[in-house]
């Protein structure tokens, strides 16, 4: 296998270049809708990307969704993504959008600590049951604060009720062979101790793991194995690929949404 291209998504949908353009104009465009309820670069911690953006609704939320941008830990930011906030803004949750330090900077064991930190600041900012999903890398790293092990405060943790991770990088141990590792430095201890496919969730979440049907190969093999590992449904969802199988997020009355929130 050649382990590049099997995780290589952008080379195998078409007109590729033109998605992260649009979903930050989309993104600026909620920002300047919500106006004051768009609370902008709240801190997490100390390092320069520690910070994320919360969204509120127009009505006290329901609970607090958060949702991971993805980009394999090394690109990107919530600015590229908070369109995603639409859905749940509009089922009257708030939405927090967490930044992390991009690797290689951080380690990924390291981006995990990092999002549980602005997870504790977020759930202090917002009552309620906290609903976590994410995109790709994303998914990974929402799927790894739902694990029994998850870097969080127990009265955090405890208000967990769902995840949703969507395209989710499961397992670490191939991308030790891609080129992407020079960067991302993983080792074969911590290729473990950061896959969700080997970790047990944290008991009571409803886990719930969403795959396009046209994405590559290892995606559908990586949703499948996590979710044969932690024994919850999977969703295919016909005709999507990496890029635009997110869009079920601007969407209040999408099934992405109702295995989001319920």
């Amino acid at each position: 296998m050649n382990y590049d291209e099997a995780y290589a998504n952008a080379p195998f949908i078409p007109g590729a270049d033109d998605f992260p353009p649009a979903w930050a104009a989309r993104s600026t465009a909620l920002r300047d809708r919500l106006g004051e309820r768009f609370r902008a670069g709240l801190r997490y911690g100390p390092a320069p990307r520690n910070w994320m953006h919360l969204c509120l609704p127009d009505t006290a939320p329901r609970g607090l969704a958060v949702i991971v941008h993805g980009g394999y830990w090394l690109r990107f930011s919530p600015d590229d993504f908070a369109h995603l906030a639409q859905g749940a803004l509009a089922r009257g949750w708030a939405v927090a959008l967490p930044a992390y330090t991009l690797a290689p900077a951080a380690r990924i064991s390291e981006i995990t600590a990092e999002i549980g930190a602005a997870l504790s600041v977020a759930a202090g900012e917002v009552a309620g049951p906290i609903c976590l999903a994410g995109h790709s890398a994303g998914g990974h790293l929402a799927a790894r604060m739902a694990c029994v092990d998850a870097p969080l405060p127990a009265a955090v943790a405890e208000r967990i009720t769902r995840c949703l991770p969507v395209s989710p990088v499961a397992d670490l141990r191939p991308l030790r062979r891609c080129s992407m590792n020079a960067d991302l430095r993983l080792d074969g201890a911590e290729a473990w101790a950061e896959s969700p496919v080997l970790l047990p969730p944290r008991p009571g979440v409803a886990a719930h793991v969403w795959v396009g049907g046209a994405e590559r190969p290892v995606f559908l093999d990586q949703a499948r194995r996590l979710g044969n590992a932690w024994a919850c449904p999977v969703t295919i969802e016909p005709a999507r690929h990496h890029f635009d199988v997110i869009e079920g997020f601007e969407q209040a009355d999408s099934a992405l949404m109702a295995a989001f929130l319920g």
